[in-house]
Parts: C-alpha cells; sequence; structure tokens
C-alpha cells in the first residue's frame, strides 16, 4: 500500500469517527487543553500528515518547538496497540506502561490552543468528556466510545503497519529529518530506533461481549472504506 492510499485511508476513518462521536453530548470545545499532554502517541502515518501540514502551512518552526520544550520524561510506549492485543489474546502478561501525570502539556499548545488541530493524532480526537474535565479531575467517557476508540487505534496501525508508534514528540523527531521520511514514504524503514516501536498488523480486536453487537455498523464502515 502506497503513502496516498494510506493518507486517504486515515481520512476517511477520520470523517467516519467524527460522525459517529458527534452522536454525543459532550463538554469538549475550543479552549478546553486538560488532555493536551506531552504523553499523546501516534503512528508514523500521522505524523507524515502533520509534517505535510507544517510544510504547507509554513509553519516548519513547530518542529524546533516540538524538541525544546520536549519533557524528558514523557510517556514512552513499550508495545503498540495490536501488539498489546496480540499479548492479551494469548493470556501472556503485557509489559507494564506507567504514564508520567507530570509530563506537562503537549509541547506546541499556545493560549490552550492547539495549533495542529485540522491534523491533530487520533489521541487527541479521540480523548472526549461528558463532562468539563477542569471540574472533575478525569473525563468522563462512555465504555463504548472508549470500545471504538481502541478499534479505530488499532485499524490506523493496521493501516501503517510497516512504520513505529510512539510519543507524538519522538514520532515528529524522527521523520523532521529528509531521509527518514524518504525511507518511511518507500516502506523502507529498519528496525524500530530507541523510544519508537514497531507496528503490525491486526491480529484481534479488542471488543468487549458487551460491545460486539453495537460495534458491527461501525466496524463495517472501517472495513468497506476504499482509496
Amino acid at each position: 500500500m502506497d503513502l496516498n492510499t494510506k493518507l486517504t485511508l486515515l481520512d476517511r476513518m477520520v470523517e467516519i469517527y467524527e460522525r459517529f462521536v458527534g452522536q454525543f453530548d459532550l463538554a469538549c470545545e475550543k479552549f478546553c487543553a486538560h488532555c493536551c499532554s506531552a504523553n499523546v502517541t501516534m503512528t508514523t502515518l500521522e505524523g507524515h500528515r502533520i509534517h505535510t501540514h507544517l510544510e504547507k502551512t509554513g509553519a516548519m518552526h513547530y518542529l524546533e518547538t516540538i524538541t525544546q520544550h520536549s519533557h524528558p520524561e514523557r510517556f514512552m510506549p513499550r508495545v503498540s496497540i495490536n501488539r498489546l492485543a496480540d499479548i492479551c489474546a494469548r493470556d501472556d502478561e503485557p509489559p507494564e506502561e506507567h504514564p508520567n501525570p507530570d509530563a506537562g502539556p503537549c509541547p506546541v499548545l499556545a493560549d490552550n490552543a492547539c495549533p495542529l488541530y485540522p491534523v491533530r493524532p487520533f489521541g487527541c480526537r479521540c480523548m472526549v468528556s461528558a463532562r468539563n474535565c477542569g471540574e472533575t479531575g478525569f473525563a468522563d467517557m462512555d465504555p463504548f466510545i472508549l470500545t471504538v476508540n481502541n478499534m479505530f487505534l488499532q485499524f490506523l496501525e493496521h493501516v501503517d503497519a510497516q512504520g513505529y508508534t510512539g510519543n507524538f514528540t519522538d514520532v515528529m523527531q524522527f521523520l523532521a529529518p529528509d531521509e527518514n521520511r524518504q525511507k518511511y514514504a518507500a516502506g523502507q524503514l529498519d528496525g524500530a530506533p530507541a523510544g519508537l516501536v514497531a507496528n503490525q498488523p491486526v491480529f484481534v480486536l479488542m471488543i468487549p461481549p458487551e460491545h460486539r453487537e453495537r460495534i458491527q455498523p461501525i466496524l463495517k464502515q472501517i472495513r468497506s472504506i476504499s482509496a
């Protein structure tokens, strides 16, 4: 699958998700940035999309901002979500993951606004809440939304199976050099570098029994996507 096809699939997945989540009464609004954390993870496909957006909008200075304001204790995943699903399906013990709640805000957040909002990672897009997180101290997310979020994240990784997953900062730093972006676009990446983990296709979806029937229409939409 070439890069343009992958990007088209990503765009269509976003469209499907926006229609789905738009059915819920959510408290999320502009300048509500309580969830804009330095711990957000994403795929190289999303990173490439963001890099292209920065080029087109003349905002390449954000790459330097990301490096300058990266938190040394930001969350770096040890496995991707599809690898985690595979481990759990085999009844093996997954590695412990410990996101640091004190890692601070996203390095590009400015005045509680996101300059990358149109192309923000799915990890940001799917963090929604029925109540204001600033008032409650936590996100109030419908369990079914969480299940759908995981499914979308799994399919997104599936589309980018030859790429990597990592912290927003680390993915953007990896894609900053032309050589790395060219290798990625050509599907010629080697083993994952330090700080990133290799993606893999979907082997099993993390859908609990109580959501299997309800999720079928959305699952059908995703599976029917064609570029």
